[in-house]
């Protein structure tokens, strides 16, 4: 395509060979209904089936479609990533899943929202799928502990489902850290965000290639990009024994006053502990600090983002 699309669609696909052609026949029927030209990004992830060859063969039945292949797994994140920044559009992004689970056909509803001034749209899914138990208290008791420890909150339900203007594009691609959490990034970027509800479909095909294992690792990375407050429990924790040792010597005082008994040799020894376990945590806090500020400075997250005024909406 050598005319500059208005929209990309990016899609990331791993070892989906049986689900790519039926989306991508999905998403040019949705692209008939938009104004403008669209273009389908697939981005495969180092896929070991035939997801590959079944994409080759689409950019050669339709112009719209583009593949890049990885030379390995490298996860969902660096897919989307890779997405990003292959994406023309002029206009705006919007990714989803391949399996089917996003539809396509709410992508002309995100478009009206974008029209209507939005800069991202945010796609909250309201109804699970067929979704194991497991799954459904693991999802919600991440967003509970991210939005508890992060300076970013994420809402429940939020997922890779969403439109993005040119500008966040841009904004996003700028990011230099390396281990980056979409679904915070956005929602940390700012911009006008609007979010709409969806029912998760059924996969098109398929089992989900999301282990226990790759969650909690999502998971870990995704709090650890927005949180230092971990590093600050040691912190809090020494002002908690410090706290202990006022305590402690209240009834020291209280006792003694009362003419109470108290062991001989006890009261010290409490005290030291109790003193040099503060110290050490205290010290161990300071240190925590002076840690996550130089991990806040090595991610080199710009300090504000200018939103420019965007005109473009008005002939899409």
């Amino acid at each position: 395509m050598s005319m500059t699309p208005k929209f990309s669609f990016v899609l990331p696909a791993y070892n989906e060979e049986d689900s790519v052609v039926a989306m991508t026949e999905r998403l040019l029927a949705v692209a008939e209904q938009i104004e403008g030209t669209v273009e389908i990004v697939w981005i495969n992830d180092g896929s070991s089936d035939a997801t590959g060859m079944r994409l080759d063969s689409l950019t050669q039945r339709y112009p719209a479609v583009r593949v890049f292949h990885f030379s390995r797994n490298f996860g969902h994140m660096a897919a989307l990533c890779a997405g990003l920044e292959c994406a023309r559009a002029s206009h705006a992004v919007i990714t989803l899943d391949a399996d089917g689970q996003h539809p396509p056909e709410m992508i002309p509803q995100m478009v009206r929202c974008w029209q209507e001034g939005a800069d991202i749209v945010q796609c909250i899914r309201e109804q699970a799928s067929k979704s194991g138990v497991l799954k459904k208290v693991t999802s919600r008791g991440f967003y509970k502990v991210f939005n508890l420890l992060a300076d970013t909150d994420i809402p429940e339900g939020a997922a890779d489902f969403r439109l993005l203007d040119r500008q966040v594009v841009d904004a996003l691609n700028t990011l230099p850290e390396r281990v980056r959490f979409i679904r915070g990034l956005v929602h940390w970027v700012g911009f006008r965000q609007v979010s709409i509800p969806y029912s998760e479909k059924e996969r098109l095909a398929g089992t989900t290639k999301y282990s226990l294992k790759h969650m909690f690792t999502f998971a870990l990375n995704g709090i650890t990009s927005f949180s230092v407050r971990p590093l600050r429990l040691s912190f809090v924790l020494s002002l908690f024994v410090i706290l202990s040792i006022a305590l402690y010597s209240g009834y020291v005082l209280f006792a003694l006053a009362a003419g109470k008994d108290i062991s001989p040799g006890w009261t010290s020894l409490v005290f030291i502990v109790l003193f040099l376990g503060a110290a050490q945590l205290l010290v161990i806090g300071i240190a925590s600090e002076y840690l996550a500020r130089l991990y806040i400075e090595q991610k080199r997250r710009p300090v504000y983002i200018v939103r420019k005024p965007d005109s473009r909406r008005e002939d899409a």
